[in-house]
């Protein structure tokens, strides 16, 4: 199975980069096989399933052929400009037809369900689904802990609003941290304070005296991909964070909302590894499907549960999205599309690693040393000035965030750099946009 998506994801890949152009001919089956190393079947059943997806159409006794891409899905970046500044998922590898498909089978399965009032924890079936679906990243869990919730930001709001059996109030936050959150955070008036975390990871000791003395509620952390560094905690952290938090009576709110965004095999969160009950695990379904289908889920402590319920109130997700995502992730189109889109994302990172390594001799750039997921940080020297910077590069068609915004407004021990995202960016368009980079970077350092 692996490797017919393997291959699945390498043959959608070359069509969506131009590798195959529309109207071109794919290789025969027979030669196929032979470029792959694989056995003409899964050849076959590849091709079958780029033709039920619309990507390419056959022609008896002649072969297959790439479809055109319908106007409006591609999102083919022709005024020009090299985008490493967007988080959006990359819309030329959204499953519109597949989505589409498992909307439609929702309405047939759950027609009676969807026109009554439905659960407010969520559609039952969804959450029962998630049950089998989270244990494949060693998330255990009961239905009865799961929530369905519009997206895991509406599910993080709740949770800083809402008390804790420990009595506690203040929020530790990773410097630097997803900046939505922290402006609400600080907008909302909540108790909040920071500890820093650098790309090589956190210092357990000084978060160990943090979690003793701090009267923390509860630890916000991504523990892999992290935004704005890309980086991921190693085994160690992990099981260490786990512990502290049984130990200090700390909860721990784990935001894996790009989890599945990533290649990394045998990742055990921290939730996995609690044996106290004080984790919070918090997912999305918008960065690997799209934005707008506004889907999270958050599994919780059975002596949080009610209380998260209260805050939230009632109701907030269509049940039809939720129908649509229990019906994708039944059929095995959600695997196979996450599988597609961590593919080609790691490709991305490749090609800015590779890139970088090339053209950034005097060392003036330092990464966060990722491998797959979405963001890589770049680390500047001190004597850069990012507005300047930001504006050179803006002049020059270039789009890069500043690391300043992912910090607290209080904030002084802040390390210059850029997050650049690849999600947007055309792979074609990487080494230009690092070379840009890399000039204006040496003009900053050179006045």
């Amino acid at each position: 199975m692996k490797r017919y998506l393997s291959i699945l994801s390498d043959m959608e890949l070359k069509i969506n980069d131009g590798h195959y152009r529309p109207g071109q001919k794919l290789p025969s089956v027979r030669d196929a096989a032979k470029r792959y190393g694989c056995s003409v079947s899964t050849i076959v059943r590849a091709y079958a399933e780029l033709e039920q997806r619309h990507a390419v159409y056959s022609i008896p006794q002649s072969g297959y052929y790439v479809v055109d891409m319908p106007d409006g899905i591609s999102n083919a970046q022709d005024d020009g400009k090299i985008d490493f500044s967007s988080a959006m998922p990359d819309s030329n590898v959204f499953p519109y037809l597949d989505f589409q498909h498992c909307l439609n089978k929702a309405i047939d399965t759950y027609k009676q369900q969807l026109f009554a009032g439905g659960d407010p924890k969520g559609l039952s079936q969804l959450r029962q689904t998630l049950v089998s679906h989270l244990a494949n990243d060693q998330v255990f869990a009961r239905m009865e802990q799961i929530i369905i919730t519009s997206g895991a930001q509406r599910a993080l709001e709740i949770l800083a609003r809402m008390p804790f059996p420990n009595r506690k109030e203040t929020i530790l936050v990773e410097q630097p941290s997803y900046d939505n959150y922290l402006r609400y955070l600080e907008m909302e008036g909540i108790p909040v304070v920071g500890i820093p975390r650098k790309a090589a990871g956190i210092h357990l000791e000084e978060l160990e005296q943090t979690f003793k003395n701090g009267g923390i509620k509860f630890f916000y952390t991504m523990s892999r991909y992290h935004n704005p560094l890309g980086t991921t905690y190693t085994a160690q952290e992990r099981k260490a964070i786990a512990r502290l938090a049984g130990k200090y009576d700390v909860y721990i709110v784990e935001d894996d909302y790009m989890g599945d965004l990533g290649e990394e095999k045998e990742f055990d969160p921290i939730y996995a590894y609690s044996r106290t009950s004080h984790v919070v695990y918090v997912k999305s379904f918008s960065k690997i499907i799209f934005p707008g289908l506004r889907l999270g889920a958050v599994v919780l402590p059975e002596r949080l549960f009610e209380t998260f319920r209260a805050y939230r109130g009632h109701a907030d997700t269509s049940l039809l999205s939720q129908a649509a995502l229990d019906v994708y992730i039944k059929n095995g189109m959600y695997e196979r599309h996450r599988h597609k889109i961590s593919s080609q994302y790691a490709a991305r990172i490749r090609a800015l690693n590779d890139a970088v390594y090339r053209q950034n001799g005097e060392g003036w750039v330092a990464l966060s040393g990722v491998e797959s997921g979405v963001y890589v940080q770049f680390r500047l020297p001190q004597t850069v000035n990012l507005d300047r910077l930001l504006r050179r590069l803006a002049e020059r068609n270039v789009m890069v965030v500043a690391g300043k915004q992912f910090y607290l407004t209080n904030w002084l021990e802040r390390e210059k750099f850029l997050r650049i995202s690849i999600s947007q960016v055309k792979p074609e368009k990487i080494e230009e946009g690092v070379r840009v980079i890399m000039e204006e970077v040496r003009r900053e350092i050179g006045r």
